[in-house]
């Protein structure tokens, strides 16, 4: 708008000094305005803290507006400041600089040569100035408010961040501690049930009495184990570009729980093109879920399906790494093959609704299902490896 009104100014100018006068303030208030508009993160700030900036670019533009005329667009634009005042300022420094503009609006009304100027005509212009420094107030409070309310919903919205975390990491957690230690322990508190049993008896037999004690000392320490490795895992799972060789974890761990527990556990490889094909690494804490599973699965077969034989098989297939642990049990009524973890809960099927977050924390889909000929249950896992590079990129 200042260059639109820039050749009125000119023209209305007087010669000689005037012109240049003028042109100085024409150049001068649009460079300024300019700058300000285009750098406003830097001279904001610098805006907000001295207003005599305001004032001078006020002041420079008043020179065009006596040159110019009121009757020009620029007189129109003046009204622009008590409306910017208002915003950056509030309700004080609108009534200044809507008194400032006012005055100067007066002034250019009093230079004119046609002394028949209506009052409606010369008061329209610093009335609308007193109206937008008010407007700008007004929007300055609304937007101060809008930011105290954004402010609290973010604040809000944290809180229920750092809450839903927290939850997250005690159900964790809680799964960890259930799948490892608490079962331990509940087997060294039987084996020592059985010893107390054996060393009150009538007749004591001290064979029997020292094969309980040593499974008290072997499930004893075999929590102490459970327990490092668990605080030793959870410290793993931070550490970027680390990969796990799962299936060799996989019978290894088959192969423990059937010496610990005497049951009869078979381990076979299905992958395509049969064992000797690549071995699919993961990050710790995919293998990590895919263990816990997988253990956990083995231990219901054996604990509540009575089964007298459990079968894991695992491996890739079409891209997809695929663990599945079928016994011969009494099997598990009524379970739906897709998790309702709802329903679980409502059924007291704990252990399962572990296994069902564990393999919905790292990208897995669990299935649940009737074993050979329609005996016991078979419990599948699904990995689909290309969320490798998810996790890779997660861990980076």
């Amino acid at each position: 708008m200042i260059a639109v009104a820039a050749p009125s100014a000119l023209l209305n100018a007087g010669p000689g000094w005037g012109v240049r006068l003028v042109g100085i303030a024409v150049v001068v208030t649009f460079m300024v305005s300019y700058a300000l508009f285009r750098d406003w993160e830097r001279f904001g700030p610098l805006l907000l803290r001295h207003p005599t900036l305001l004032a001078a670019d006020t002041l420079f533009g008043a020179l065009l507006l006596v040159s110019a005329g009121p009757d020009t667009t620029l007189a129109y634009v003046s009204v622009c400041t008590p409306l910017l005042a208002g915003l950056i300022y509030g309700w004080r420094g609108a009534a200044v600089f809507a008194s400032l503009q006012g005055v100067i609006l007066l002034l250019v009304h009093a230079t004119l040569d046609n002394p028949h100027t209506e009052p409606a005509e010369t008061l329209i212009l610093p009335g609308l100035c007193v109206i937008a420094g008010a407007v700008g107030s007004s929007v300055r409070k609304l937007m101060l408010h809008l930011g105290e309310a954004t402010r609290a919903l973010a604040a809000v919205r944290a809180r229920l961040a750092v809450t839903e975390a927290v939850d997250a990491e005690r159900a964790r957690l809680a799964r960890e501690m259930h799948d490892s230690v608490a079962k331990t322990l509940h087997g060294v508190a039987l084996a020592a049930d059985g010893l107390a049993c054996s060393a009150g008896a009538a007749r004591m037999d001290p064979a029997l009495v020292k094969r309980q004690a040593e499974l008290v000392a072997r499930s004893a320490r075999r929590a102490a184990a459970e327990s490092r490795e668990l605080l030793t895992d959870l410290r793993r799972e931070g550490e970027p570009g680390r990969e796990v060789d799962v299936l060799a974890e996989l019978e290894d761990a088959v192969r423990t729980f059937g010496a610990r527990c005497g049951a009869p556990v078979t381990y076979r490889r299905t992958d395509e093109g049969g064992a000797g094909g690549g071995l699919p690494s993961v990050p710790p804490a995919v293998a990590r879920q895919l263990l816990s599973i997988t253990e956990e699965a083995m231990e219901n077969a054996h604990r509540h399906a009575r089964a007298a034989r459990v079968d894991v098989r695992a491996g890739v297939r079409c891209g997809v790494l695929t663990v599945g642990v079928r016994d011969d049990g009494t099997g598990l009524p009524g379970l739906p093959a897709a998790p309702d973890l709802d329903r679980l809960r409502r059924s007291g099927h704990f252990g399962l609704v572990g296994m069902a977050e564990r393999a919905a924390s790292v990208g897995a889909r669990v299935s649940f299902g009737r074993g050979e000929r329609g005996r016991g249950t078979e419990v599948r896992v699904e990995w689909p490896l290309a969320s490798r590079r998810t996790e890779a990129g997660h861990d980076r």
